[in-house]
């Protein structure tokens, strides 16, 4: 079989159940933003090696992004159910990693930090800001199709993000590399004038 159809030659793809939309509608641009981080997870987990702590975790997302975006290929009003399972515990998955790195972590965040550092870090930076530009697009999308997006993606790709931060700051913290300070967050800045 041929890796091209010629089908999309004229500015339209297909979606789960068999309609074809613009590549440009928010449907397609939310599934190619989730593509764009899932390949830079990859790059990451390439970067890491085989034998990293992080690579079942990484594994687990990389196929649940798959699923997600699985689903978000269906339009609301497909008649053809979709297969593919459904990440639903995502979002806990993620706050249990993220608590796990937090506690092994020796200073709080207090500061908005400037991404980089050395390499790993820097990538799970482009990591969470891709996962937010997926997260705009998603919201983007829930205005056109509600019922497309299902509450478990919402809070899975939203924990997502806050998960890259806190990998790129436990990798400055184990490598012993000084995380670069912007400024202390809003909130640190109201309690220090008080």
């Amino acid at each position: 079989m041929k890796i091209y159809t010629r089908k999309g030659d004229a500015g339209k793809t297909g979606v789960f159940g068999g309609k074809r939309t613009d590549k440009n509608s928010a449907r397609i641009e939310c599934i190619g933003t989730l593509d764009e981080v899932n390949s830079t997870i990859g790059l990451l987990r390439a970067k890491l090696g085989n034998e990293h702590e992080w690579q079942t975790n990484l594994h687990r997302i990389q196929k649940d992004m798959m699923d997600m975006m699985s689903h978000l290929a269906r339009p609301s009003d497909s008649k053809k159910v979709n297969p593919n399972p459904k990440p639903i515990d995502g979002a806990e998955f993620c706050e249990k990693w993220l608590d796990e790195l937090e506690a092994n972590i020796s200073s709080p965040s207090d500061y908005f930090i400037l991404p980089g550092g050395n390499e790993i870090s820097a990538l799970c930076h482009v990591c969470r800001t891709q996962m937010r530009r997926g997260e705009r697009t998603l919201v983007t999308l829930m205005q056109e199709d509600p019922e497309c997006v299902e509450e478990y993606i919402m809070a899975y790709i939203n924990r997502l993000s806050d998960l890259f931060f806190t990998m790129s700051r436990s990798e400055m913290d184990k490598t012993g590399v000084a995380e670069e300070k912007w400024q202390l967050f809003l909130y640190k800045r109201k309690k220090k004038k008080a």
